[in-house]
């Protein structure tokens, strides 16, 4: 046996898929076993393997063993003369393996081999070559250093910038989504350290090989995708706690005492540092159009009463403190609730959801106006010049936003997806159609075999999106044209017998994909809105009813901390039956689950899967209060 593959698979059916098909074309020429761990997905993966693929031998774990451990399982049964890791969000080339064995082949010294990754939109992932993580290296990543001296030798040895991406060199570190190894260097090191669960034991595995004798080599003559679908997100405090712990167990491994303990110390304090840029960060993305629309509200509204003093009114501070202090940002909170309420902060943006949230805030405010005192109802003139000037301000920001990233001055257009097809034109046909069945906005421009000159059509059609039909071309094709178009463009591959388009738009996100089976209801942001707001709402009920709920409930301590959770985001009053959702739209941890009426049945994965699908696909409010309505009493538990 010449090679053994090793895919550790957690919740990413369609991806695994798209993988387990280019791996296919590449073994055709190869004595080649290849293994499918899985760690107990709840998506529907076992049945794919099992369906679409049955020359793959699948394990499939009743638990989440972790990365280190289900690999291990599967090399324990490896009888090839190499053994590679593979993550399941990749995609290979028809030759990688080819290439990358004849050059172990003509390297006896190599003990393991990783090779030039790019991310779903074609963006070089730096990490396909790394340097021992010492604590110096340790401490240029962690506090920037690294990014700000790119090719420094001194300054980013971690991603060792100074080594061009497209030149094969030997390095210290290689990356576990791609990592081809001898496995007479594998049996000296010995498996891959269960200790790290996640992240690190790629590091660890590689230093191993290091020092049993053998060399690490970055491999430039092929080039793979990797989505990058880790199910910790590095944009989460979650995964900087999980990465930066990993760093900190390798030191203690296989530094000494003095060079441990000041890693650990960097490492430490990486976790605070990382973690607060984090919360910042977060923080900002996600309320920095609301914070914006505040202050050039407010601001704009100062304006408009100075000049109505001056100009109308004729009458110095005619408008007293509390009007401007308590009486306007609240007239601008229920204008920018009503917006948000009505997809006006959603992407891509629209001018009637703008107009149609402050049309509807105006007459909020204008209703409440009505039964307040005297003393209060200041003026009727700035309400209405307050919601023009607030319904402006959110143009301009908008067009802004538009014209620094897309330049051009059009709010609505600039997101709207503008598809080629590449493929023969039967394939092309049944991309079109699948496309309208799962409600993607794209639109088909036209269909195109020969992609030779993709980057000029991209041009001249102004393309956002290419969809690759892989039924008719080769994985090196659409892996080169992906690198050749560059990453202004998105791009989505179709499998043959698939219905799902598999990509990804980020090399920080788990992927994105159309699908036929996942044109759901709860996917929709005005949905995920309304059922944040029905929680809010129910939980301001539920304080009213306290009283009541205290003889109801049962387990009222837990009641009053699972309202807590609810009220602050942390939870929902109903979420799946299932932790792991697989391609389902994300949802808090529920208190009650789509199932918590059925608790007595024992159900099965394949059916608690179901349930969690139906759920998501009509989902509406009503759903939500007829389950709460059913298990009331169990609020608490």
């Amino acid at each position: 046996m010449k090679l053994s593959i090793v895919i550790v698979n957690y919740n990413v059916k369609h991806f695994l898929g798209q993988c387990l098909n280019s791996v296919k074309r590449g073994i055709e020429h190869l004595d080649t076993e290849v293994f499918v761990v899985d760690n107990a997905s709840s998506d529907g993966s076992c049945d794919m393997v099992r369906e679409m693929f049955p020359w793959v031998t699948l394990i499939a774990s009743p638990v989440n063993l972790g990365f280190s451990k289900g690999n291990n399982l599967a090399i324990e049964k490896a009888s090839g003369q190499y053994v590679l890791l593979l993550n399941p969000d990749t995609v290979v080339a028809e030759d990688t393996f080819d290439k990358c064995i004849e050059f172990m082949d003509g390297n006896p010294d190599a003990g393991a081999l990783g090779v030039r990754m790019i991310d779903g939109k074609g963006n070089f992932l730096p990490e396909s070559k790394r340097g021992l993580p010492t604590p110096s290296v340790a401490f240029c990543k962690t506090f920037g250093l690294s990014k700000i001296f790119p090719k420094s030798k001194t300054f980013n040895r971690y991603h060792l910038g100074f080594l061009p991406e497209h030149e094969t060199n030997e390095v210290e570190i290689l990356s576990g989504a791609f990592m081809l190894m001898r496995k007479a260097a594998l049996d000296k090191t010995g498996l891959l350290d269960e200790t790290f669960f996640m992240y690190g034991e790629d590091i660890d595995l590689s230093y191993r090989i290091i020092k049993a004798g053998y060399k690490n080599f970055y491999f430039a003559g092929t080039t793979i995708i990797h989505y990058k679908g880790e199910s910790t997100r590095k944009g989460s405090l979650n995964y900087v706690k999980v990465f930066y712990n990993a760093m900190i167990i390798f030191a203690r491994k296989h530094f000494s005492g003095n060079q441990s303990g000041l890693f650990s110390l960097f490492i430490n304090l990486a976790i605070f540092f990382r973690g607060f840029l984090t919360v910042l960060a977060n923080l900002f993305s996600s309320s920095y159009l609301f914070i914006i629309d505040a202050l050039l509200s407010f601001g704009g509204i100062c304006l408009i009463t100075r000049y109505w003093e001056d100009m109308i009114k004729y009458t110095d501070n005619y408008y007293p403190g509390q009007f401007m202090f308590i009486v306007v940002p609240t007239y601008i909170l229920i204008w920018i609730l009503s917006t948000f309420l009505n997809g006006g902060y959603d992407k891509p943006f629209r001018i009637s959801n703008i107009f149609r949230g402050i049309f509807f805030g105006t007459l909020a405010i204008a209703a409440v106006y009505a039964f307040l005192p005297n003393e209060w109802r200041f003026s009727r003139a700035i309400i209405i010049l307050g919601a023009i000037w607030t319904a402006a301000e959110m143009l301009i920001t908008r067009t802004s936003y538009h014209l620094i990233k897309y330049q051009s001055l059009s709010i609505e257009s600039s997101d709207d997806k503008k598809a080629l097809l590449v493929g023969k034109e039967e394939e092309c046909l049944r991309a079109e159609k699948l496309l309208l069945q799962a409600g993607a906005e794209s639109e088909v421009v036209s269909f195109v075999n020969d992609q030779n000159n993709l980057p000029q059509l991209a041009t001249v059609y102004d393309i956002n999106e290419i969809i690759f039909c892989s039924r008719d071309l080769t994985f090196s094709q659409i892996i080169n044209n992906i690198s050749l178009c560059g990453n202004k463009i998105d791009y989505k591959i179709l499998n043959p017998g698939s219905e799902a388009f598999v990509g990804s738009n980020s090399k920080n996100t788990a992927g994105d994909l159309y699908s036929v089976n996942h044109n759901l209801n709860l996917a929709k942001a005005a949905n995920q809105r309304k059922k944040r707001l029905f929680d809010v709402i129910s939980s301001l009920c539920f304080v009213v009813l306290l009283p009541v709920n205290l003889f109801i409930i049962k387990n009222f301590g837990g009641f009053v901390s699972n309202w807590l959770a609810v009220a602050s985001g942390k939870k929902t009053w109903v979420g799946y039956a299932q932790s792991g959702t697989g391609n389902l739209p994300v949802i808090k941890t529920g208190v009650i689950t789509t199932t918590t009426s059925y608790d007595g049945l024992q159900l099965d994965a394949g059916t608690l899967s179901k349930i969690d699908l139906l759920y998501a696909r009509h989902y509406s409010v009503s759903d939500d209060v007829k389950l709460i309505w059913k298990n009331y009493r169990k609020l608490g538990v």
